[in-house]
């Protein structure tokens, strides 16, 4: 069995006492990075065996992982913080797991994009979800399309790029309202809204740091 286990997205209490249940009775852990996935289950005085699972590891690493399930084994997946398989390389081992006729089994938890969305007071009956926005090909066709997205959009972005995206979507969606949320669950957990020149404004005055969820309302909101 391969269970997809979410764990902590900063507060590391916000994890359930299933997955706790389940790290400690697999007989492997398989994690994005081991040492950041240490500290949590140092914690918790889980000391289950680990194995590295990210995105450098090759079709060899997924075809070991396959023949552990096959010979019976349970092994447990987890990302460096929140739901494995959103925005992360857990997704290539589900896959195969499940094309391999293996059970999967999720242990539902915290996610950040979910998180960002609970409080921002921005309608989430629908929303579409697109991860990391990409860097460069296919950006400007993406944003050029969004500007007749109805529903609310949520995705991820990096700290250094964080003042880039705001200065485009200054030029392609000047009157939306956006809320940035960052560093959620922690001690800086913070939320801003405003337009996009607003946003920029304030954090053009300060180093952006640590990640962020970006949400914008829709078309007509």
């Amino acid at each position: 069995m391969l269970y997809i286990v979410a764990t902590p997205i900063g507060n590391l209490e916000d994890i359930s006492q299933r997955a706790l249940r389940i790290l400690k009775e697999v007989d492997l852990i398989a994690c994005e990075d081991t040492r950041t996935s240490g500290i949590m289950l140092k914690k918790y005085q889980i000391e289950t065996a680990k194995i590295s699972f990210h995105s450098y590891s090759d079709q060899g690493k997924i075809d070991q992982l396959i023949d552990l399930l096959k010979e019976g084994k349970n092994i447990a997946l987890i990302s460096d913080a929140g739901t494995p398989g959103i925005s992360d390389p857990g997704f290539l081992l589900i896959q195969a797991v499940r094309q391999a006729g293996i059970a999967v089994s999720p242990i539902p938890g915290p996610s950040a994009f979910l998180t960002a969305l609970s409080a921002s007071g921005l309608p989430i009956n629908h929303f579409l979800y697109l991860g990391f926005l990409p860097v460069k090909k296919g950006r400007q066709t993406l944003l050029k399309k969004l500007q007749e997205e109805e529903n609310t959009i949520v995705f991820y972005e990096s700290p250094h790029r964080i003042l880039k995206t705001l200065k485009e979507f200054n030029e392609y969606f000047p009157e939306r309202k956006l809320v940035i949320a960052r560093e959620l669950t922690k001690i800086y957990e913070e939320f801003q809204s405003g337009s996009a020149k607003e946003l920029l404004d304030y954090f053009s005055k300060k180093t952006p740091k640590g990640e962020f969820v970006v949400i914008m309302a829709g078309k007509d909101f």
